[in-house]
């Protein structure tokens, strides 16, 4: 037989009440989700929402198909609806049309190695190295409106190549 507890310590004991007013010990609870009510409609949920959306996307798109729809790996903005995945590079895409992404024209990237080293370790001739810089193309660092992150470059043709993004399928 298990001695009885006083009345005073029952009492002091937190209990909450159910939606049907009854008292409950909140030990007796299993998890959180025993507390919540579901039979009421959620207020921040709109079964309308999801098709909506869809239609805006398929509507900025025109038609087009899209490998993925790209995010900042920072703030999770969108920054591409229509692009395409790079055939060798899996986690590289290139577009034409982005969004939320600033391309930083005052900064050059150029295609290319940097200056060739000889046996003896001394810098190869000047003319070399200046003539292999202007082979390479010129690209210009593309980043996240929202939170400066470099996302990709811009290159010549107006062509943006994104290689540090979230995809998600389209």
């Amino acid at each position: 037989m298990e001695p009885e507890k006083p009345k005073e310590a029952a009492a002091s004991q937190p209990m909450e009440a159910e939606a049907g007013g009854d008292p409950v010990d909140p030990r007796e609870l299993v998890s959180s989700d025993d507390e919540i009510d579901y039979s009421a409609e959620p207020e921040f949920y709109d079964p309308e929402l999801d098709d909506a959306d869809e239609r805006w996307v398929n509507r900025q798109r025109k038609g087009r198909t899209s490998d993925a729809v790209l995010s900042c790996p920072a703030c999770f903005t969108t920054l591409c609806l229509d692009c395409q995945r790079h055939e060798i590079y899996v986690n590289q895409y290139r577009a034409m049309f982005v969004r939320n992404c600033k391309v930083k024209t005052d900064q050059i990237l150029r295609e290319g190695k940097g200056k060739r080293k000889n046996r003896k370790g001394k810098a190869a001739n000047s003319s070399a190295t200046s003539e292999g810089e202007n082979k390479g193309a010129v690209y210009h660092p593309v980043c996240c409106e929202v939170c400066s992150t470099e996302v990709g470059v811009f290159d010549e043709d107006e062509v943006y190549h994104f290689f540090n993004v979230i995809p998600s399928n389209s």
